[in-house]
């Protein structure tokens, strides 16, 4: 009877742990197939076969080393449903099956110690027959049933309850999913996972070593090996929470520096236009001069001089020109120095800002404008000569345009590219496909800030092979 119900109760606590096996994966890993319930039954299914067979089929006589040899073959089985189920070659995936295993055995562990709680409990039964305090056998028999009834049910709630919390609290605290973690970090997020797997080693040899009574060795233990085993979970998860601090900082510190460099690069457009503006000036000045040549080039009938002339003096004027007029300042040399950017390294793409125009009263400061549009622009040009150099005759383009509703200012900003993205689940932008993957996204992030200053919002949409770019901002100062 107890041999199939520990059949039964080992069954119930491998299958929960299947269960929190693909949660924990598919919550960190993408699926190689399309079906995702099917794929977390496989894996959850796979996990259950090879507890049962280790069980089945790895001599219990072995002692220790059956412990070791279980340890690792469950390590390796976890590394290969990782492998065959999940696009698993990152360096999370290590974190993965450490922790897994760490968390697991730690609520087996906590298990095994609730039911240690039987043993105290029916020598108080015990004591309090012999007193005289219960008389009926029967009662005694029924006392006996029912402490052995809840210590199981309490040992079963521990083992499944316990990982679960813990695999949430994981998932959920470890928002940066798909960073890119380096060697280093990956040391910093095992560490404790080693550690607590190491301690279950431990202590699983000196159960076996002492008969696997906990409670007979020394009542103390019942109080001191679950300090312990709860210090582990709570190194785990405070370790997961240190390292997500730690990206949020680089991230920080990214995006700062990405902002000093938008500052230096307004301050040289700011320059770039007092440049302008002092070369039209000058441009004034010397008209008088460049007209008395020209007629003198004209009466000498030197054609080719004069040709070269007007050549080099038209390119100068060019150069003055504002190709884009949007009644702002700061965006109009924005816009056009990335129009002389364009021309260099893109000389086919279409730059159309027609219907880029601000209202009289624009509360919104040009600064801001400018992060938006500066973001927006250099995403939108990689987007195109990414475009362009998988696709030669691709035609490529960036248009802005902007418009007015009550209160509500919006931007538009549309580009063509190559039409691929990949959207994590619950990710509000589109992943990046940067090699360095750890400062993915600030452009767009840049951009959802400077908006939720004014009240406002960030949208994307894809048609076809058209990125489209929404940002809404309330006209109005913001505080």
């Amino acid at each position: 009877m107890n041999e199939a119900y520990n059949a039964v109760k080992l069954f119930l606590i491998w299958s929960f742990q299947g269960y929190c096996l693909q949660y924990f994966y598919g919550s960190f890993l993408e699926s190689r197939r399309q079906g995702k319930t099917g794929n977390s039954f496989c894996v959850a299914a796979l996990y259950v076969a090879l507890k049962l067979c280790l069980k089945l089929y790895l001599p219990s006589e072995y002692g220790d080393r059956r412990t070791i040899e279980t340890h690792f073959i469950t390590l390796i089985g976890l590394v290969v449903a990782a492998l065959f189920f999940y696009k698993a070659v990152r360096a999370v995936t290590g974190f993965l099956v450490i922790t897994f295993m760490a968390v697991c055995e730690i609520g087996i562990f906590c298990a095994f110690i609730m039911g240690e709680i039987y043993s105290p409990v029916m020598e108080f039964w015990n004591w309090c027959m012999g007193k005289g305090y219960i008389r009926s056998v029967s009662l005694f028999e029924n006392l006996h049933t029912i402490t052995y009834l809840v210590t199981q049910a309490l040992l079963c709630a521990v083992a499944v309850a316990l990982p679960m919390v813990v695999f949430r609290k994981i998932v959920q605290g470890f928002r940066e999913k798909d960073y890119a973690i380096g060697r280093t970090e990956l040391l910093f997020l095992l560490a404790p996972g080693l550690v607590s797997l190491l301690i279950c080693l431990l202590l699983q040899t000196y159960l076996y070593i002492e008969n696997g009574q906990i409670y007979m060795a020394s009542p103390l233990l019942l109080f001191i090996i679950p300090a312990i085993l709860l210090l582990c979970l709570l190194f785990i998860l405070s370790d997961v929470k240190l390292f997500q601090d730690m990206i949020d900082r680089n991230r920080e510190k990214s995006s700062r520096i990405i902002l000093e460099k938008q500052v230096s690069g307004m301050q040289e457009h700011i320059a770039e236009m007092d440049h302008m503006y002092s070369g039209i000036r000058g441009m004034k000045h010397d008209m008088k001069n460049s007209l008395t040549v020209i007629m003198q080039l004209a009466d000498s009938g030197s054609n080719e001089e004069l040709r070269d002339y007007l050549s080099g003096l038209s390119q100068t004027l060019d150069r003055l020109e504002f190709h884009f007029k949007t009644g702002n300042a700061v965006v109009d040399t924005l816009l056009n120095t990335k129009y002389h950017e364009i021309m260099r390294t893109m000389p086919g793409l279409q730059f159309h800002a027609d219907q880029l125009l601000f209202p009289e009263k624009l509360m919104i400061q040009s600064y801001d404008i400018g992060i938006i549009l500066g973001n927006a622009l250099d995403n939108a040009l990689e987007a195109c000569k990414k475009l362009k150099a998988e696709e030669q005759e691709e035609e490529t383009f960036i248009r802005l345009s902007s418009y007015a509703r009550g209160k509500m200012f919006f931007l538009e900003i549309e580009n063509s590219f190559d039409g691929k993205v990949v959207q994590k689940q619950d990710a509000e932008f589109p992943v990046t496909t940067k090699a360095d993957k750890k400062v993915h996204g600030i452009g767009l992030i840049n951009i959802k800030n400077t908006a939720e200053k004014y009240h406002g919002a960030v949208d994307w949409s894809i048609e076809h092979k058209i990125f489209t770019l929404s940002v809404m901002l309330k006209n109005e100062k913001c505080i």
